[in-house]
This record gives structure tokens, C-alpha cells and sequence, in this order.
């Protein structure tokens, strides 16, 4: 029998005591004593947001295929058990063990979004780990940051020892073996972080010094060791069909926030948003095998007993063989119940034919994400969407059975004017007038259009890396026009408008954009109580202000200056493929409004193609 961190009394005192008991279905388990690396993989986030994230599900499947390693895995106590943790001095357990997390070799932190942030220093704390990597001895784990936000780690970088940049199927295996090299010698901590350095995609924020400028800018970031690289560059998976993907992935025992089998069909995209960080960040597009899917997608399902499968990709509708494996998946899977879940469709005549196939016209809303309520913004965020072909698109859908529909814009666009806000209104009311230009007889239901807005940040990595960021008032004042304007629409009754909450998207921005002092913020607004940032019912706005006044941080240098194009920024010292000479065309195609072919156009020339494999190479000169 497993031991127990935790009694049945705590258990019970707790909402939700599954998040902690682990032993679902799935759930690899070794003996301790016959593995030499053990490894903690954290989501900083709740246990159903975790279990939902397929890359912990890649690495978790990947790692433990190793004899010598057991991945266990480990997320944020909600608020409750939080609270008895510190009260009774348990410190923070994996699941599968229920050993505490201090105990391991790596301690390995997703870093999804930047509203998680407040969230790493608690799993630190509640481990019993130092918070700063210079604390730390060679009794502590070593630190290892991954994911999206990792592309720019300043703001977290006194929290970690090293960071993984890339996909982690190419290099962890080689960071382990070295780690066991390491291990067995004896040798110093700074050792084994000077020797990972030199692993391709490794960055270790301790071996390396920035100096700012008067005017608070960067004015270099050096490496203050030889076995430092100057550029670290991220790591690529250039055939993503003979590569790992979990057969057995981990099934919840609480309904997670994607309680079904996963299928990434691809990764990547050809589309070049200028807003969209994923779009740059994970150039070149690489499509999976056919084949490969199919079998996944058998493996899987009769591995978890789901009853729905999704499709996952930035853009769904450009896999190249989407129909093929649709239509697999009906005829298969169908008769026995199984659903199938398409999100990031586009909005045309083939998406809308794959999706009336898989979906009961009577329950779905078809959601679709214009950005921009007009052309001239559309233009220059690069959507490559006209008016008509969102207006052909919505009526074809009308005209097949839909009558609720969704749809996405941003507030904040760089060049943005208040016709392009009104023009959100404009566009939901057009859409609303093409359901009633459909025979009555014909129409399913009463016409239901959600507009909902959410506020531009400008990320690291895109051609809108240089924009200014608006102030919460200016973004409200957005949100006011826009909510106005739908009140004054023929068809008002039929539009419902949302909006995403400013002060959390200003906060989102400074840590996007933010540099190494911003972390003494972070630390300071935990030590005020500041956690689960991205829980509305947690966010505490007036406490984070607080911790900026008190570390003397000016809010408006990381968020409303505009950047010089020869500024330095904290990430210039990664190289993601995409030339910063690209993005640099691309911002300034941007506000003049000159829309850039996709990638299966033709080449743009943005880098990507160095990596090899993918749509890219397709269309070089």
C-alpha cells in the first residue's frame, strides 16, 4: 500500500480532495529504489487546468519509457489545502508517490501564461525550496522552466536554475544523461548548471549579466562564463510523426477542463498573425502522418475509455489531410458514440462541411475570430479575412442549421481608431442581418451572435513586440464604444457583448514584456497574497499596484512607451528561427497596412525554414 501525505481528516476538509490522492488510471508507478533520476513535472495551475495540458502528457509518457527516471506530477493547491499545507508544515508531494517534491532531482515547471507567475513561488515555497536558485544547495532539486513563457524568462529568472527552450522531445534525454554523469562524480551545483549550458535549447540565467542603460533600457546581456553561449536556440522536433506521443495518457478523476483524448494533428502555422506569439514562436508548420493519427487515435481511446476526441492545432482547417481524417474518425468511432471536437476552424465552405458531419446542429455554436471589427485593421494585424468571407461563411452556416455563433476580437490594435471599434458592432450586426436574409422555415432556432472582446497584448517574438500597450482606462473606454455601438444596432437583442477584464491584461503585458527587475514585483506581490492571478475571484489588483509602488517600478516603461527598433529586448538573446529582420518588416508592413502572403503562398523569408521539415520549405526560392 502507497503511503499517504495527506490523512483522511485533511482530505475531507478540502473541496476537491481528488486533486491530491493521485492513482488514476494510467499513472505510471516504478519502485523509487530502482531509478537513479526523479523528476517532478509541475503545471502551476489547479489539477483539472493541469491534466488538460498535453505537453506534460508528451513529457510524462516520454520520460518514465526511461528504466533509469520516474516523472511524477505535481499542481498548485487550490486555496483550501494551500492553507492546510502551511498550517501543518506538510510540504508539497508529487502525486504518485505522495514523497514531497524537495526530495527529487528536477522539479520541471510548464510556464503557460503570465498570470501563473505568482503560482511558481508558491509551489517553491510549499516545497520547502528556495525561492532564488543562488539559495539553493546540492541538497535541492534543480529548477527547470519550460512552455511558452519561457521564450521570455527574465522576469523569472532568480526563481530558476535553467530553462528549456524548444520542444522538449529533442534534448531532455541528453540533459539527463548528463545530470547522471554529473551526479556520480560528485561535482559542485554550478558545475552541472555550467555543463547543461551547453546543451542545445539550456539557459541557465545565472551564467549571464545585464547592464541598463540611464534611461532604464537594456544595454547588454553578456555571458559571464565560456560554457555560456551567447545565442541559446530553440529546439525543434523537424519530423513530428516519428517522435513520442503518449498511447496511455493519465485520465482524471475530477472533470478536467479538456476531459477527452487529445490529437495534435499538427504544429505550427502558416498564417503570420502579427499579434499571435504561437504563430511565430512555433515556425515551421509540421503536419503529422496520417497513418500516425489513426493509430494514435485507436490507441488512445480504448486506453482511457473517453467518449470524445479533439483535434489540436493553432489552425485546424490547414491541415492538409483534415478531411481524410475527419471522415476516418466517423466512420470508425461513430457507431460507438464517440464525439469529435474541431476548435481552431477558419471560416469557410470546407471547415463548415467538416464540421456539419461531426456535430448535431441543435446543440453546437460555431465560433469564429475576426480580431478586428474592420478591413483596414484586419490588414494590419495580417488575418487575411475580408469582410465577405466572413459574411459568406456565416451565412452557409445559417443556411446549414446554426444559430448561435461566437466571435473573438481584440481591443488595443496597434493603429486602432474608434471606426475600428465600432466597427465590432458593424460586423455582429451585418452577421445578425444575414441570419434573417435566411428562408424563416429554414432557420434552427432564434439567432444568437456573443461578441467578446479581449485587450491586445503586445508579446516577445512578434512583429507587434514594438507596439505600445494601452492603459486600463483606455482599454474600458474601447469597451464602452464598442457596448454603445451594439446598443444602437437594429438587431441588439440578438448580439450579447463581453469583454475580458483590463487591470489583468495590463499586468499580463509588463510580465510579457518584462525584464530580470521585474522580479522582485512578482516576489512582492506573493508576499502579499497575490495567487491564481488568472481566477477572477482571486485577482488581487489593488495588491500587485502595491508591490510596483513599493519596488519603485514604473508601470508605464514596460507597458505604454513604444519601443526604438534598435532597442534591446530581455529575449533577443534567443534565437527562434524567425529573424528579428522579419519581424521588423512585418511590423512595419503592419502600419502600412500590407497584408503578407501565408506560407503555402509562398515564402516570406521569416527564417524558420533552418529548422527544417514543414510547409516552409515548400515554396523557397
Amino acid at each position: 500500500m502507497r503511503k499517504l501525505a495527506l490523512s483522511d481528516e485533511i482530505l475531507m476538509s478540502v473541496e476537491k480532495p481528488a486533486r491530491y490522492i493521485g492513482g488514476e488510471a494510467n499513472a505510471v508507478m516504478k519502485d523509487k529504489k530502482q531509478v537513479d533520476i526523479r523528476f517532478a513535472m509541475c503545471f502551476p495551475d489547479v489539477y483539472e487546468i493541469g491534466m488538460s495540458h498535453l505537453g506534460i502528457q508528451i513529457l510524462y509518457d516520454m520520460f518514465n519509457q526511461r528504466e533509469d527516471t520516474w516523472c511524477e506530477r505535481v499542481y498548485s493547491p487550490w486555496t483550501d489545502m494551500d492553507r492546510v499545507l502551511r498550517e501543518r508544515k506538510i510540504p508539497l508531494f508529487a502525486l504518485e508517490s505522495q514523497d514531497p517534491v524537495k526530495e527529487f532531482d528536477f522539479l520541471g515547471i510548464t510556464i503557460q501564461y503570465e498570470m501563473c507567475y505568482t503560482n511558481i513561488l508558491q509551489i517553491l515555497e510549499l516545497s520547502q525550496i528556495p525561492l532564488e536558485a543562488k539559495e539553493r544547495t546540492k541538497d535541492h532539486p534543480f529548477v527547470i522552466g519550460g512552455g511558452p513563457c519561457a521564450y521570455n524568462p527574465e522576469p523569472l529568472a532568480e526563481f530558476f536554475d535553467l530553462f528549456y527552450i524548444g520542444e522538449g522531445e529533442t534534448q531532455y534525454f541528453r540533459l539527463l544523461d548528463l545530470f547522471q554523469e554529473w551526479k556520480e562524480s560528485g561535482a559542485s551545483r554550478e558545475t552541472f548548471l555550467k555543463q547543461a549550458a551547453q546543451v542545445p535549447g539550456i539557459y541557465v540565467p545565472s551564467l549571464y549579466t545585464i547592464e541598463y542603460k540611464e534611461d532604464g533600457t537594456i544595454a547588454s546581456m553578456r555571458p559571464n562564463c565560456p560554457q555560456a553561449p551567447g545565442k541559446v536556440v530553440k529546439q525543434v522536433v523537424p519530423d513530428v510523426s516519428d517522435t513520442f506521443y503518449p498511447k496511455k495518457p493519465v485520465v482524471p478523476y475530477l472533470k478536467a477542463t479538456q476531459d477527452r483524448v487529445v490529437l495534435e494533428i499538427q504544429r505550427g502555422c502558416i498564417r503570420g498573425c502579427r499579434f499571435c506569439q504561437a504563430g511565430m514562436l512555433y515556425r515551421p508548420t509540421r503536419e503529422r502522418d496520417l497513418e500516425m493519427l489513426k493509430e494514435s487515435a485507436r490507441e488512445m481511446l480504448k486506453n482511457t475509455g473517453y467518449e470524445e476526441i479533439s483535434l489540436s492545432s493553432l489552425s485546424s482547417s490547414d491541415y492538409s489531410k483534415l478531411g481524410e481524417l475527419v471522415t476516418f474518425l466517423i466512420e470508425e468511432f461513430g457507431p460507438k458514440g464517440i464525439n469529435i471536437s474541431l476548435p481552431s476552424l477558419r471560416i469557410d465552405a470546407f471547415s463548415l462541411d467538416v464540421m456539419g458531419k461531426v456535430q448535431d446542429v441543435k446543440k453546437s455554436s460555431l465560433t469564429f475570430a475576426p480580431e478586428a471589427g474592420s478591413q483596414r485593421l484586419r490588414d494590419v494585424i495580417n488575418k487575411g479575412l475580408t469582410e465577405d468571407m466572413i459574411l459568406n461563411g456565416a451565412g452557409q452556416a445559417f443556411e446549414g442549421g446554426w444559430s448561435r455563433v461566437k466571435l473573438y476580437f481584440m481591443l488595443g490594435l496597434p493603429t486602432e481608431n474608434e471606426e475600428d471599434m465600432k466597427g465590432i458592432a458593424w460586423l455582429a450586426e451585418k452577421i445578425a442581418e444575414r441570419y434573417y436574409e435566411v428562408p424563416k422555415e429554414q432557420r434552427s432556432g432564434k439567432c444568437q451572435i456573443v461578441v467578446s472582446t479581449s485587450f491586445f497584448v503586445p508579446k516577445p517574438f512578434t512583429p507587434f513586440q514594438w507596439a505600445r500597450m494601452c492603459t486600463k482606462e483606455e482599454f474600458l473606454h474601447r469597451a464602452y464604444v464598442v457596448n454603445h455601438e451594439i446598443k444602437e444596432q437594429r438587431n441588439k437583442k440578438s448580439i450579447k457583448y463581453n469583454w475580458h477584464e483590463a487591470d489583468v491584461t495590463v499586468l499580463e503585458g509588463i510580465l510579457a514584456r518584462g525584464d530580470r527587475r521585474i522580479g522582485v514585483v512578482i516576489r512582492k506581490a506573493y508576499e502579499k497574497g497575490c495567487l491564481f492571478d488568472s481566477w477572477s475571484e482571486c485577482f488581487k489588483h489593488e495588491q500587485w499596484l502595491q508591490a510596483f509602488e513599493e519596488c519603485r517600478t514604473d508601470v508605464d516603461f514596460y507597458t505604454t512607451r513604444e519601443r526604438a527598433l534598435d532597442e534591446v529586448f530581455p529575449w533577443d538573446f534567443i534565437d527562434i528561427g524567425v529573424s528579428r529582420a522579419f519581424l521588423e518588416r512585418e511590423w512595419k508592413r503592419a502600419q502600412e497596412g500590407v497584408v503578407t502572403k501565408n506560407c503555402r503562398q509562398g515564402c516570406s523569408g521569416c527564417g524558420a525554414a533552418v529548422f527544417g521539415g514543414g510547409v516552409c520549405n515548400e515554396h523557397q526560392d
